[in-house]
């Protein structure tokens, strides 16, 4: 096309308007994914619709990947357009770029980046497929979703005053994140649940991301007619001209609307380190509060009882000397001494000494609470400040979710974390160090002043109930999804695949609180949060957790105006009773789970329901007290509101969130189950089977120990293990999950067992074989601790194998196990498939109970009933045939050994009817290694010392068995 200028720009040979730019950018971009398809459909269509569980006539549509993947033609056919695409691409991001750049503003640049980065990567995840390297193909395709995200929502930030194109933006946008919902819900449908079908509605959805992508950019041909090439803007727009007749102010107004002003008023380096550092100062906060519960818990676990060392769960009570008038306002004038001092939590990972440890712990968090109480007491007079404080206390919880799920529900800044157990305490140290220092850069324009208007009483019962509730509940995603966990098949949310609905939750119900505070602070709000603490308490599955998504919103949101409202009244009594009332609340929630060892116990034995209710009480009359002052305040608090909003920090704020959402969402995928798990000998058709008392994952030097039992458990070679006191999902246990952990790493499918509202220890199962069905039990204990019980159904080999796993009462309390022992004697026999129970039985061989788990009535055969010097731990079987049994020691993981013991999963109907004739004689009859297949053998790594300090011990070898 000639140009129009050529007369007037001499030199000019060739020139053609802007949007060529876009329309062959589009036109490529299409014919590349769409070639493919109609190649592929073609020439292998039933190829290309199979998938690792169903072909046709299940699945019936191809998904992207499997059409542009590893087939010819159509790969080379969408490799060539693909190539072809990559011209006007980066022309596209140039040219946006020159349209949209202006003197002194920052973000067209990083818009520019972002898109030039999504090109790169678009052409990684292309042109490495998931056959050539899996992992590179996951990370270059996830980099290009999540740089998306700025890219999308920066063009319609920068978007030039044309309504046309502002329209189809929010129109496109909104249907590539839109679609992205269905998309992950079928896709989990597909992998998790293996409904036939989900992966071709899946496949769909995957499309349309394709034509939203892809016609997303092409609206920039309605921009770039501005332009002509070599480009000369001819109508202005890069100066922000306006071409429409809607007047440009309401325009601006609506991309402002579109995107929550989060790109308004432009972006600062120096106030974006701020909320950083404000952010991952509350980090710490959470950090150094939810370790000190877990090395608290680590004296009474040795101690089998009250140790004294509990007396430190009240360290947190230290603002109640910032009533001393005097002492605060030298805090408020010095608050980088107390807010580094407050850094000594952290360092306890150089501290090898138990009490030691503990006590430097402890005064970590003394002084966390010392530290941030003085701290928004002495902004509250300066209201930006203030919700900044608070926010950054709130966010910094949020951020402490992410990180914990990440690594898998231990924080690797705890004091029980460590280089050599995934602990990056040194470099958390120091990002800690620079956090503070930047924190406390600022002294407060003016100190804070008590407020005359409201009750600092009510004030204190609301940070108690709203400081356990995000504690006990919100500290770790999972937790509530336990509550609501009730085993296979599955029928709620699963802790590695939707944790991310309650970070989207704690998002929402913070961004809430900023833009409808009146909304937060209604009794509507309040009265629909305590519908949803009821649901969570008295209900499983979605119903439940419909519930945990509701609390999830409203805690974090309502936090923020209940911590400003305290910052304005008394500190002492605020944050210093406050503290107080909250640690009340999580001794109770220990009570209802330990009665059996605590004075008092029993009067509140299993009473999470008025745990739950005391919280939402406690809340409520903050709430009451918010009311109050807000009658009061008038039209003065609305003005006030307005000046805030006003400020811009909140869009920072909004910035980290995404940023912690997008880090989720990575952490998700990379978690994401495979579910195509396979067991160490299925040419033996070998089970190997253990069972193991973890002790809540705490070794014996006050480490997390999951590291190390993996290890354990991988070299054993172990198909199925049952494990005991595993409940760690209550603040004094760290509200960790290390099942998560040991089944990911080991390729395992996982029943969590009872769930934390159960009131147990715990008992959970590993699996490498599907577990088809299991049910929880909690067997009867009139008067000692409750006894966990699963049982389990698994498909090994084809066959239908019972597995139990349980734990016996406790010694003190002989008629409780001997009412379990009875119960579970029935529910085994109920079952006339072969069966394994991994259990803690708390009897000797050949004696009292032990003969009501042996029994006709069971049906159950001992491992061994010649290993006499058995009390705690116990293999029993039927159905199969037993060719191994070993006892390994603990070394210092634990208090308790691991026992394993290998089977054979009969192959014919002739050898499944033997097993169950087998005389007892013949079948306990004893043979040298020599005479065992290699497949069935023991690992000889655990002869004589070992390796670790676990080795054979107590008769030094395996046992091997005919039958």
């Amino acid at each position: 096309m000639a140009s129009r200028y050529k007369d007037k720009d001499t030199g000019v040979l060739l020139s053609f308007n802007g949007q060529w730019v876009s329309w062959t950018h589009t036109v490529v971009a299409y014919t590349a994914f769409l070639s493919a398809l109609v190649v592929g459909l073609s020439l292998h269509y039933h190829k290309i619709v199979q998938n690792e569980f169903y072909g046709y006539p299940e699945e019936w549509f191809p998904s992207v990947s499997s059409t542009i993947g590893d087939r010819y033609p159509e790969r080379s056919v969408f490799m060539l357009f693909i190539a072809i695409t990559s011209g006007p691409r980066f022309a596209l991001v140039g040219l946006w770029y020159l349209l949209t750049r202006r003197p002194g503003r920052t973000l067209p640049t990083a818009v520019a980046l972002s898109g030039l980065i999504r090109t790169l990567t678009c052409g990684g995840w292309t042109y490495i497929t998931s056959t050539d390297d899996h992992d590179w193909h996951d990370i270059l395709m996830i980099s290009y979703i999540v740089f998306t995200i700025p890219w999308t929502t920066g063009c319609l930030a920068l978007s030039p005053p044309n309504p046309r194109a502002i329209k189809y933006r929010k129109y496109l946008a909104s249907g590539f994140f839109g679609t992205l919902v269905p998309l992950i819900y079928f896709f989990i449908q597909h992998k998790v649940h293996r409904v036939a079908g989900a992966y071709t509605i899946y496949s769909f959805f995957e499309w349309a991301l394709i034509l939203f992508d892809v016609g997303f950019d092409a609206v920039t041909a309605l921009d770039f007619d501005t332009f002509e090439v070599v480009v000369k803007d001819t109508k202005g727009a890069s100066k922000g001209a306006n071409k429409s007749s809607v007047p440009t102010a309401v325009l601006e107004k609506e991309k402002e609307q579109a995107l929550a002003g989060i790109y308004s008023a432009g972006f600062s380096l120096s106030a974006t380190l701020d909320i950083m550092a404000d952010v991952y100062q509350g980090f710490v906060f959470w950090t150094t509060l939810t370790g000190l519960g877990v090395v608290i818990w680590f004296f009474p676990l040795w101690y089998m009882g009250i140790s004294g060392y509990e007396a430190l769960v009240m360290s947190t009570i230290s603002p109640i000397f910032l009533g001393i008038r005097p002492l605060r306002n030298f805090i408020a004038r010095n608050q980088r001494i107390t807010h580094l001092l407050s850094l000594g939590g952290l360092v306890a990972y150089l501290v090898h000494g138990h009490v030691p440890r503990l006590l430097t712990v402890s005064l970590g968090v003394w002084m966390q609470c010392f530290a941030w109480s003085a701290s928004v007491f002495a902004d509250s007079a300066q209201p930006v400040r203030l919700e900044m404080r608070a926010l950054a206390w709130v966010v910094g919880l949020v951020m402490s979710s992410v990180v914990k799920f990440a690594w898998k529900t231990n924080n690797p800044l705890w004091g029980i974390m460590n280089e050599k157990n995934g602990g990056y305490n040194g470099v958390g140290l120091a990002l800690a160090v620079l956090a503070s220092l930047r924190f406390t850069r600022r002294a407060p324009v003016q100190g804070g002043g008590e407020q005359r208007k409201g009750s600092a009483l009510l004030a204190a019962f609301g940070i108690a109930g709203v400081f356990f509730g995000m504690h006990s509940l919100l500290s770790d995603t999972s937790t509530m999804i336990l509550w609501v966990w009730d085993g296979y098949p599955i029928r709620g949310p699963v802790s590695n695949v939707h944790a991310y609905y309650t970070i989207a939750a704690m998002t929402g119900g913070i961004i809430l609180s900023l833009y409808r505070p009146g909304l937060v602070t209604s009794w509507s709000a309040y009265g629909v949060a305590c519908v949803g603490a009821a649901l969570v308490t008295l209900y499983h599955r979605w119903l439940g957790y419909t519930g945990a998504f509701t609390l999830a919103a409203y805690l974090p949101a309502i936090a923020i105006p209940l911590i400003s409202n305290a910052a304005k009244k008394n500190p002492g009594v605020a944050f210093g009773l406050g503290f107080f009332i909250y640690n009340l609340l999580v001794l109770f929630h220990v009570w209802v789970v330990a009665y059996a060892f605590v004075p008092g116990g029993p009067l509140v034995r299993e009473h999470t329901d008025w745990v739950m209710a005391s919280m939402m009480v406690l809340i409520g009359a903050g709430v009451f007290d918010l009311a109050t002052v807000n009658a009061k305040s008038g039209r003065k608090a609305v003005d006030q509101q307005r000046r805030v909003s006003a400020a811009g920090h909140r869009k920072y704020f909004i910035g980290v969130l995404g940023l912690l959402n997008i880090f989720f969402l990575v952490a998700n995928f990379l978690r994401f189950p495979t579910n195509d798990y396979k067991p160490h000998h299925p040419e033996e058709r070998a089970l190997t089977a253990g069972i193991w008392t973890i002790h809540f994952s705490l070794d014996n030097n006050m480490w997390s120990s999951e590291y190390r039992m993996r290890d354990l458990i991988k070299e054993l070679e172990l198909d199925v293990v049952g494990l005991l006191e595993s409940d760690q999902q209550r603040i004094i246990m760290g509200n960790r999950d290390s099942t998560q952990f040991l089944a990911e790493e080991l390729g395992m499918y996982v029943d969590y067992g009872p769930g934390p509202d159960k009131h147990t220890w715990g008992a959970a199962l590993l699996s490498k074989f599907p577990i088809v069905n299991s049910t929880h039990h909690l067997l009867p204990s009139p008067v000692g601790e409750l006894a966990p019980s699963i049982h389990a159904t698994l498909d090994v080999y084809g066959t239908l194998v019972d597995v139990h796993v349980f734990h016996s009462g406790q010694e003190e309390d002989p008629e409780d196990r001997r009412l379990q022992s009875e119960y579970l004697s029935k529910l085994m026999g109920s079952s006339s498939r072969p069966s394994i129970l991994l259990s803690y039985l708390v009897t000797r061989p050949l004696e009292g109970n032990y003969n009501t788990y042996v029994s006709d009535v069971s049906g159950m055969h001992d491992v061994d009933p010649s290993d006499w010097d058995r009390w705690c731990e116990y293999i029993l079987f039927k159905g199969l045939r037993r060719t191994g049994y070993a006892r390994v020691s603990r070394s210092t993981i634990t208090d308790t050994e691991l026992q394993v013991a290998k089977f054979v999963v009969p192959a014919s109907e002739e050898e499944r009817a033997a097993m169950w004739t087998v005389p007892a004689e013949v079948r306990n009859q004893r043979i040298d290694e020599s005479q065992v297949p290699e497949g069935l053998r023991f690992p000889s790594l655990f002869r004589g010392e070992g390796v670790r300090g676990h080795r054979y011990h107590v008769f030094d070898e395996p046992w091997y068995y005919n039958y």
